[in-house]
C-alpha cells in the first residue's frame, strides 16, 4: 500500500505535536477503528468527532493539509453519496512508541448509485494516541477514493528472465486449444497501474469474463528499453504510456492495439470501462 510509505514519517513528526500519551487506555485501537468504521457508516458526525484530539493533523489526498472538520466533512460526505456498507481492512500496524499505534486500512465503501450497487476503494493510515482510558486519532491519511482496489502488495507480473517471445506462443497456443484470444498487457514491474490493473482482473467484477475469454501475457518493456520489436509488432505506441493491451486471435492475427492510452491510468478507471473493452473484443462464442 503506497499510503505506509509517507505515513509514518507524517505520524512520528505528529508525537512531537500530540499531548502527552497514557498507556493505560482500556480499549485497543483496533476496536476504536471498529466504532469508527460504525460512525462512518451511520454518519454520525458527533460520534466522530469524539475520536479525534483536537489537535489531529489531518493530510488530504497528495499531501494536502487538512483539519479535523474537514476530516469529518468528508467522511459523513459519504452518507449523502449512497453509502450503504463500509469495511475496514487493517493492512498494517505499528507502534513507534509506547502510547502510539499506527495502521494502514483498505476501505471498501459499498454505495447505491442511481439505484446500481458499486463499490469504492479507498487507503488510509490512521495514529492513535491513548488519552485517558481510550484512543484517538492524532493523525490522518488518506487517498483519493478509486473504483478499482490498489493491490496489497505488487506482484512479479514482469520477470527479468520471461522470455516474451515463448511466452506469446504459449499464450496462443493455450487460446487455440480453449477458444480464446490472446490478451498482451505490456508493461513493466516499476508501473503501479499495471498492478492496479492485474488486480482488476482478478477481482470479482471482472476475473470471469477474463477467464472465460482470455488468455493473458505480461510483455516486460524494461525501463522503454526492451521487447521494443513486439510493442512494434503490435503497434503499441510506448511513447504513450502503459499499461496497454493488444489482442490477438488464436491464430496470432492482432486484432486491435490500444493507442489512447486506454489503461495508461488504469487507477482512475471503473469496472465497467474495462469490462466494456473486454467484451468488445471477447471471441464472439466461447465454449
Amino acid at each position: 500500500m503506497r499510503i505506509r510509505r509517507l505515513f509514518l514519517l507524517f505520524v512520528m513528526a505528529t508525537i512531537s505535536f500530540a499531548p502527552a500519551a497514557y498507556a493505560q487506555a482500556a480499549n485497543s485501537p483496533l476496536l476504536q477503528v471498529e466504532s469508527w468504521r460504525k460512525a462512518v457508516l451511520s454518519g454520525d458526525a458527533h460520534a466522530l468527532n469524539s475520536m479525534y484530539t483536537e489537535s489531529a493533523r489531518i493530510l488530504g489526498p497528495k499531501q494536502t493539509p487538512s483539519n479535523v472538520q474537514g476530516a469529518l466533512d468528508y467522511w459523513i460526505s459519504w452518507k449523502a453519496k449512497g453509502l450503504k456498507n463500509i469495511s475496514a481492512k487493517v493492512q498494517s500496524q505499528q507502534e513507534p512508541q509506547p502510547g502510539f499505534h499506527v495502521l494502514t486500512i483498505q476501505l471498501t465503501l459499498g454505495v447505491i448509485e442511481n439505484g446500481a450497487a458499486k463499490n469504492y476503494y479507498l487507503n488510509i493510515g490512521q495514529g492513535y494516541i491513548a488519552q485517558g482510558a481510550t484512543w484517538k486519532i492524532a493523525a490522518e491519511q488518506r487517498e483519493n477514493a478509486t473504483r478499482l482496489k490498489a493491490p496489497a502488495e505488487r506482484k512479479d507480473l514482469y520477470p527479468a528472465d520471461a522470455d516474451a517471445n515463448k511466452e506469446i506462443a504459449e499464450a496462443l497456443a493455450a487460446a487455440a486449444k480453449s477458444h480464446k484470444r490472446v490478451l498482451l498487457i505490456f508493461g513493466g514491474n516499476w508501473c503501479y497501474d499495471c498492478h492496479v490493473l492485474d488486480e482488476a482482473f482478478h477481482s470479482p467484477e471482472i476475473a470471469p469474463t477474463v477467464n472465460r475469454n482470455f488468455v493473458v501475457a505480461h510483455i516486460d518493456i524494461g525501463e522503454y528499453n526492451k521487447n521494443l520489436d513486439l510493442a512494434k509488432k503490435y503497434e503499441i505506441p510506448l511513447e504513450r504510456g502503459v499499461p496497454a493491451a493488444a489482442v490477438l486471435s488464436s491464430d496470432g492475427k492482432l486484432l486491435v492495439s490500444q493507442k489512447n492510452q486506454e489503461f495508461e491510468k488504469a487507477q482512475s478507471m471503473a469496472p465497467e470501462d474495462i469490462l466494456a473493452f473486454l467484451n468488445k473484443w471477447k471471441p464472439s462464442v466461447t465454449r
